[in-house]
């Protein structure tokens, strides 16, 4: 009979949820994680993250071959999209990741469990496999790491066909000739982009006036026109009213700020208003475990729930929802069980938007920085002035760089440009130490980069660009 009593117990093997189990099977914790789904991973490497990016590279290179391959002296006859080719390389990248997930748990001997998890007790969780068969594991600890999914709107109910949420919307069997986003965020412009690049007309509804959410808004601005520029459409300060499927369409009425109201209608209609904390079937009330008025599980500062030896990490409790931030968030917690000083600095973490170009942020924006009343410096510069981006020939956007006033310490960066989303992470490391302006700017980049941009803007805060 298997030994079913663990030192800890994760139920969920998303990005924070299987990054702390190896974590704390390397700190020597006999350690169990309980998946739901048939593969690890989660939402993130299943129908979200990984996916998603496979796409976006994907639809990028069909874009360059029929618009911009003629300018580097690359002239095709005939550029044929075959999108079940596409498809099946992403399912292929999906497959080859969450295999590794499963060779590091093996490797560090990490038992895996399929099935729904939920607490019978502080320190009992019962596994219940789609055959209805149930085991009951002990633990002195356990980390919920249950995740998060996409919000319905009660007025545009997932028919999965006509209303589809992001996984549909990363597995459509063709290309629609035109597409409604209600929700002009992360996921409804990464995904409006790759089918717009496919050839699909896309409109985006965003209830507030700008897209993206609170990331900078001089950037969103011009990643807004940039895309305007690539066929993409937007109604900014509208509200949905009422979304009904009429034959074989999908017709969404609206009603935009000054209170004119409007119809559209579309083949497919991606709703991505966001997602909420997913902690179905858990049963915390049997533990005592305490949630928020949004059904976020409660934590304190050391990732603690009000039960001391449960923790829970990621989408399900309070903070940004991103991969990078549940991970180290399970890190800190499979530390801390282990004795060690568990930690994250949520003042870098960084957010990404993966369209082309890229729009990168960590720390602070200007509007912050205003409304908080803090004095500070902003330098900025140009793609369009570097030497990298022109050969690439993707010069749009621009690195913005804000510092203290008197300090001059690094209070945050923000970059739309080519490769956003690996050039940010010297701000990261920058801001994780201390670092101000002068430090990148007094720092080598190699040239020509795109990362001299990121100089540049340092140097632009005590007004000393040199390339302009």
């Amino acid at each position: 009979m298997a030994d079913l009593n663990f030192d800890l117990v994760i139920i969920g093997s998303g990005p924070g949820g299987y990054t702390g189990a190896i974590r704390a099977a390397q700190l020597g914790l006999k350690t169990a994680v309980i998946e739901k789904d048939k593969t690890l991973g989660g939402t993130c490497l299943n129908v979200g993250c990984i996916p998603s990016k496979a796409l976006l590279e994907s639809s990028e290179h069909y874009v360059q071959a029929q618009h911009e391959f003629a300018d580097h002296g690359i002239k095709l006859s005939k550029i044929e999209l075959d999108l079940q080719q596409m498809l099946g390389r992403k399912d292929k990248i999906v497959k080859s990741l969450t295999d590794g997930i499963q060779f590091l748990f093996n490797k560090n001997k990490i038992t895996s469990f399929v099935g729904l998890g939920s607490m019978l007790s502080a320190t009992e969780v019962e596994v219940k496999s789609a055959s209805g068969e149930t085991q009951v594991l002990k633990t002195k600890y356990v980390m919920l790491a249950t995740g998060s999914v996409p919000i319905e709107l009660p007025f545009a109910k997932f028919d999965g066909k006509r209303i589809i949420s992001s996984t549909e919307a990363l597995s459509l069997k063709e290309v629609p000739k035109t597409m409604i986003v209600i929700g002009g965020g992360v996921i409804g412009l990464e995904l409006g982009s790759v089918w717009q690049r496919l050839g699909s007309k896309v409109t985006v509804i965003e209830a507030t006036s700008k897209v993206c959410g609170p990331m900078d808004a001089q950037l969103t601005k011009q990643l807004q026109r940039i895309l305007v520029k690539q066929g993409m459409e937007f109604l900014l300060d509208t509200k949905v009213q009422s979304v009904d499927i009429v034959a074989s369409q999908v017709k969404v009425k609206f009603e935009s700020a000054d209170k004119k109201a409007g119809e559209i209608s579309g083949d497919i209609c991606l709703v991505a208003v966001g997602r909420k904390a997913f902690s179905n079937g858990l049963n915390l009330e049997k533990a005592g475990v305490e949630k928020d008025e949004r059904g976020r599980i409660k934590i304190n500062a050391h990732l603690q729930t009000n039960i001391k030896n449960i923790y829970a990490i990621g989408d399900v409790v309070s903070g940004p929802m991103l991969a990078h931030k549940a991970e180290e968030e399970g890190v800190a917690v499979a530390e801390t069980l282990a004795g060690k000083a568990g930690h994250v600095n949520y003042e870098t973490v960084p957010g990404v938007v993966y369209t082309w170009p890229e729009l990168a942020s960590v720390g602070k924006t200007e509007e912050e920085l205003k409304a908080a009343g803090i004095d500070y410096r902003a330098g900025s510069f140009p793609f369009s002035a570097n030497g990298r981006a022109k050969a690439l020939g993707t010069t749009d956007g621009l690195v913005k760089v804000l510092a203290d006033a008197k300090s001059d310490r690094i209070l945050g960066v923000h970059i739309l440009g080519p490769r956003a989303s690996d050039m940010i992470a010297e701000a990261v490391v920058a801001m994780e130490f201390g670092g101000s302006s002068e430090d990148l700017a007094r720092s080598f980049h190699a040239h020509p980069t795109l990362s001299e941009v990121m100089r540049e803007a340092a140097l632009a805060v005590d007004k000393r660009a040199r390339q302009m």
